[in-house]
């Protein structure tokens, strides 16, 4: 079942629909965000880094054009995947639709020039989505391959006040709508750990997103960067035991949260990422998440134990 996984992942996707392995090359287009320029709030979430979740860009060190960017990692990443592989552009780096319609055709238009590149992965969040916009990305997807990743995080909406999503569910309820009357794939992100959220929130908040029915879903553990601001909560905490904000899960229960997630997921809907880690050099928490295949393998073996699979608990 599904390529000898137990859920459908989206590089096999890729695989199917292109007729040859497809590499993301994250971006970063030099934009902002309204939680940090003051729009809807100051400093981003609680957990973003300073790069807005561009620490793998080939730009985190010094602006770069997209088209320099692109080099640089395909350059970086031929030795692993060969010259036969075929690349989507990946905006990854704070809100990638938060700028004027020609600057992002502009940004756009660079990314898919590159050779190599058939689509396009743009990461924004629902309240950046006005209707000039969305005509924009229906041009795009009416030409290349292109699907638009978005920050749920979690449906509980006092947990997503508390680190400061900036917007609630009504909008995402909204910006999903829109997205879906036009023919356009999303990719809907969660984080398992926030503070506030319970077990039952994690997996309501993953019944909530499959009723949408995606195109894909991605899930990370909660991390703690040290500088964002719930990294300076971790660490001020860490000199007082008795304070308990910051409770962090660990590996084993991580592993089957995922689990007890996809199982609720529909087979349809791809699964992008299952665990990831910020820069190990800003990473102060949890550790075991710097090592991708080892959560991997736990998270294959768990489904191997329990003779589960992606929708098993829809059937």
């Amino acid at each position: 079942m599904f390529n000898g996984l137990h859920y459908n992942s989206i590089s096999t996707v890729l695989k199917d629909t292109f007729g040859r392995r497809i590499v993301k090359l994250s971006v970063d287009g030099h934009f902002t965000c309204p939680n940090r320029d003051g729009n809807t709030g100051l400093g981003g979430c609680s957990f973003c880094s300073s790069l807005g979740s561009g620490e793998f860009t080939a730009n985190a060190a010094e602006p770069l054009s997209i088209t320099a960017q692109l080099q640089s990692q395909a350059e970086h990443l031929s030795s692993k995947w060969g010259d036969d592989c075929r690349y989507i552009a990946y905006f990854q780096a704070f809100t990638n639709t938060y700028a004027p319609k020609e600057k992002l055709r502009a940004l756009y238009d660079e990314a898919l020039s590159f050779p190599g590149v058939v689509g396009l992965a743009i990461a924004t969040r629902p309240d950046c989505l006005p209707d000039e916009v969305l005509d924009l990305l229906d041009e795009y997807n009416k030409k290349t391959y292109l699907w638009l990743e978005l920050g749920l995080q979690t449906s509980n909406e006092k947990t997503a006040k508390d680190f400061g999503r900036g917007y609630e569910n009504a909008v995402f309820e909204k910006a999903m709508h829109e997205l879906s009357t036009r023919g356009i794939k999303t990719v809907v992100h969660m984080i398992l750990g926030l503070p506030g959220d319970t077990k039952a929130d994690m997996l309501k908040t993953a019944s909530y997103i499959n009723s949408f029915n995606p195109f894909g879903l991605k899930i990370h553990m909660l991390n703690i960067l040290k500088d964002s601001r719930l990294g300076k909560l971790y660490l001020k905490e860490a000199n007082n035991p008795s304070s308990q904000a910051v409770a962090l899960l660990s590996k084993e229960e991580y592993v089957n949260l995922v689990c007890d997630i996809i199982e609720l997921m529909s087979p349809s809907i791809t699964i992008h990422r299952l665990t990831g880690d910020g820069a190990a050099q800003n990473l102060l928490a949890p550790l075991w998440v710097k090592n991708k295949h080892a959560v991997l393998n736990d998270i294959q073996k768990e489904f191997s134990r329990r003779g589960t699979w992606q929708g098993q608990k829809l059937l």
